[in-house]
């Protein structure tokens, strides 16, 4: 028996596996609920859970050794930018490396989480059985859920063509002597407009609003490994970056696609190392966007057509959490309160684990949340009070407002390097508090 919480984790996928480790090492007793046969979530390629949007030909766009875990490098015959196949092999021997398999329930989801009146958590899962534990780390993602464009377009019901969201594409041989319509301006829109300039007759490339696009390099170096000090003002760091883009890849109106609305830094910019030079070549062309469907064609809104076969939708995720019932904990438009992105200001034992969207790599801010989790459930940190938490979450989603574009993809923006500064002050704060308090964990051990 342990004098720790017992902690129950959904997901294995690569922030559920981080979490996982952290409490392993620290001694928190844990179970992972996993969907699928394995590990990896939305890195394996035709994932058994459904919910991975990986594509055939998919590599990562931050670099190997940005998202690496801080004490398990990924090999360094790895690429700069590896292939989905060494990303998804990284992941299980990340977990056999550290032993905590066993600890993993494959092909166990969980159907409905509730909150005793205990405390405790009752986990029902999809064999009918009940599992308690706890405390509730939730690290089920937030790209498995499709959005698609709301409302859809008309004419959409009649389209003759095929009509796909991005989440659901896996080869370019859907594209293959086809007319092929891509909409959107983010990294799964140009990855597939790439792909389908090499084997359709005609790639189209349709935006809503216009993106900054990073390439892969710059001046030799992956370009994430770029300096990017967080105690420099943010709007100077921006700065600097949109004139190292204009001066290194031009604006993006120079290459037919939307000059965009916004300063570099205030909408998720866009990494691509090809398609400048798909676009240049002539490969794909860039339309405004969709004005309705109609039949085999599609009207744009500066009112050309074009014939179409295939439509890829790339339009984004909800944010959602299936075995909560609604009223209790939801992302209405992908909004959710959480203090520093993972604590829950009125639930005081479940964490969100990854529920950012960082410029930068996710797991190593899923490696340093899990750390800071297993820090209370050991009483080694003490959360401020509510009060406090509040202000805060007040204090950064006005800060939001203020920086980024008004969208439902800008609600849990994150910069990596202040995100990841910013949490290790907390937990030093909360370690003072905590030697304070005499190191009592705050969740009770009763499951």
């Amino acid at each position: 028996m342990s004098r720790y919480p017992r902690a129950a984790i959904i997901g294995a996928g690569s922030s559920g596996i981080a979490a996982a480790k952290a409490l392993h090492e620290r001694g928190i007793p844990f179970t992972v609920f996993e969907a699928s046969d394995r590990v990896g979530g939305n890195w394996v390629f035709g994932n058994r859970n459904g919910m991975s949007a990986a594509y055939r030909q998919l590599h990562i766009n931050t670099s190997r050794d940005r998202m690496e875990y801080s004490d398990f490098p990924m090999p360094k015959s790895y690429p700069d930018y590896p292939h989905h196949t060494q990303i998804a092999a990284y992941f299980d021997a990340y977990v056999d490396h550290f032993g905590f398999r066993d600890r993993i329930r494959f092909e166990t989801r969980v159907a409905h989480a509730r909150r005793g009146d205990d405390g405790a958590w009752e986990l029902e899962l999809d064999d009918g059985s009940v599992e308690r534990a706890d405390a509730l780390l939730v690290a089920n993602g937030h790209h498995w859920d499709p959005r698609w464009p709301e409302p859809m377009f008309p004419g959409h019901d009649t389209f003759t063509g095929t009509q796909i969201h991005a989440h659901d594409y896996r080869d370019s041989d859907i594209f293959t002597g086809k007319r092929a319509l891509i909409l959107g301006m983010g990294n799964s829109a140009m990855d597939i407009a790439v792909e389908a300039s090499y084997v359709a007759d005609r790639t189209f490339l349709a935006a809503r609003r216009g993106a900054w696009i990073l390439p892969k390099y710059m001046f030799g170096r992956p370009v994430d490994q770029l300096p990017n000090d967080p105690r420099l003002p943010v709007k100077l760091r921006m700065k600097l970056f949109e004139t190292m883009i204009r001066l290194h890849v031009g604006r993006p109106e120079q290459h037919g696609l939307p000059k965009p609305d916004h300063p570099f830094g205030s909408a998720h910019p866009t990494v691509s190392g090809r398609i400048i030079d798909r676009l240049q070549h002539g490969t794909i062309t860039p339309k405004p966007n969709i004005a309705r469907l109609d039949g085999d064609e599609v009207e744009f809104a500066d009112g050309t057509r074009e014939r179409v076969d295939v439509v890829v939708y790339c339009t984004g995720y909800r944010i959602s959490f299936p075995f909560f019932d609604p009223g209790f904990i939801s992302a209405p438009d992908n909004r959710i309160q959480l203090f520093r992105r993972v604590m829950h200001p009125d639930v005081d034992n479940v964490y969100f684990v990854a529920l950012v969207q960082p410029l930068g790599a996710t797991m190593p801010i899923a490696e340093a949340q899990g750390q800071w989790i297993a820090d209370e459930l050991r009483g080694e940190y003490v959360r401020p009070s509510r009060a406090a938490m509040l202000r805060d979450i007040a204090a950064e989603d006005e800060a939001m407002r203020k920086r980024y574009v008004a969208s439902k993809r800008h609600t849990i923006q994150v910069d990596f390097d202040d995100y990841m500064l910013d949490l290790e002050r907390e937990r030093r704060a909360g370690a003072d508090r905590a030697r304070a308090a005499g190191y009592v964990p705050a969740t009770a051990a009763r499951a």
